[in-house]
Parts: C-alpha cells; sequence; structure tokens
C-alpha cells in the first residue's frame, strides 16, 4: 500500500511517500509514520478515519479510559478501512502541540521481490522538532533560527542541543529518504505497553 503524508498547517509543506505491506494493522502504520516523519513517538496519537462515504468517523487509536470509542490500532487492519485508492484518513500526533497529518491512499502494487517493507520513496522538508508548541510555534522557531539578533536565538540552540532528539544543527530542509530506519512495529508495541 502506498501512502502520500502531509504535515498540515506547515509552510513550506512537509511530506513523505512510505509503502507498506497490506497485512499493516493501524499500529504498524503509526510506527512507519512515526518513523518516516521523524518523530520520536514520545505522545499519545489517535487516527480518524471515515466511514465508508459518511462524514461521520471513527478513531482508531490506544483506547483509554476516557475514550471508549477508540478501536485498537493493533486490531484494526488497514485494508478494512483503506478500500480505494484516494481514501484518506487524518493523523493526529501530540495532542499537546496538535500535529495533524493528512492520509492518503495513492495506490496498491505488488511489492518487487526482496523489496523490504516498510520503505520511504520520496518526502521534502525536516520533521519538526518534538515538543516545539505545534505549527505556529514552529513557524516562530524558524524565523528565531534564522536571526541570530533575537533574544530567543541562542535559547533556541541551546534547547535543540539538549533536546532528546539531538536537533542541531537543525535545517529545516534538509530530509532524504534513503536515511529513514523503520523500527519493527512488535517491538516498539512491546516497549510501549511493557508493565513497570
Amino acid at each position: 500500500m502506498q501512502f502520500r503524508v502531509v504535515l498540515r498547517n506547515v509552510v513550506p509543506e512537509i511530506w513523505r511517500t512510505i509503502e507498506v505491506p497490506d497485512s499493516y494493522t493501524f499500529w504498524d502504520l503509526h510506527v512507519a509514520l512515526q518513523d518516516a516523519m521523524g518523530w520520536l513517538d514520545y505522545h499519545l496519537h489517535l487516527f480518524h478515519v471515515r466511514q465508508g462515504r459518511s462524514r461521520a468517523t471513527i478513531a482508531i487509536g490506544i483506547p483509554d479510559e476516557f475514550r471508549e470509542d477508540i478501536i485498537p490500532g493493533w486490531e484494526a487492519k488497514l485494508t478494512d478501512w483503506f478500500k480505494e485508492v484516494g481514501a484518506t484518513a487524518e493523523y493526529e500526533y501530540d495532542f499537546g502541540d496538535g500535529w495533524e497529518h493528512e492520509i492518503q491512499l495513492m495506490g496498491i502494487v505488488l511489492a518487487e521481490p526482496g523489496q523490504q517493507l516498510p520503505r520511504c520513496t520520496g518526502g521534502a522538508m525536516a520533521c519538526p522538532p518534538e515538543d516545539c508548541g505545534g505549527p505556529y510555534a514552529y513557524e516562530d522557531l524558524i524565523a528565531n533560527l534564522d536571526d541570530p539578533s533575537t533574544e530567543e536565538h541562542k535559547g533556541l540552540v541551546e534547547w535543540l542541543k539538549d533536546h532528546p532528539g539531538k536537533y542541531w544543527p537543525f535545517d529545516p530542509e534538509k530530509f532524504d529518504p534513503g536515511q529513514v530506519a523503520f523500527d519493527d512495529p512488535d517491538m516498539r508495541f512491546k516497549r510501549a505497553f511493557a508493565e513497570p
């Protein structure tokens, strides 16, 4: 399954194209999206998927005591929801910062013999740093990094150097699909839900 992913409310556009096996669940897609975009999977996520041709959406992600309507992502297969080319969904990550991604199924093709999946086949622009405050705060971050005369510049440089993602030097235009490394969704699941 070939998907195009676009991070909303950010200019210039940050996007990726990825290919995943059609056996994937929404949990597996979540892990692939995190890795392809460059997020660190520090926060909660949720998919909003349309029910057929209606405007009503279903929530798929990690159920909790406050939202019993969420379908567990590891139980929902992609092929049950992405039934035709052009189908879309929204992927929300980090509810505090409010990162919204538009996902569109671009095609369903036979994998080449020996082809490792998932894989990232294209994209543009670096992923914003985790915890930078969302799309509008990210815009301010870029403006202040570009202008060493601002009061915020030095503090942002120090924050980026010390951030767990090690974002310094940060180049918002840098992205190489060949450098994307995909984690095993089963291992990520075990780490995420391991008993303390």
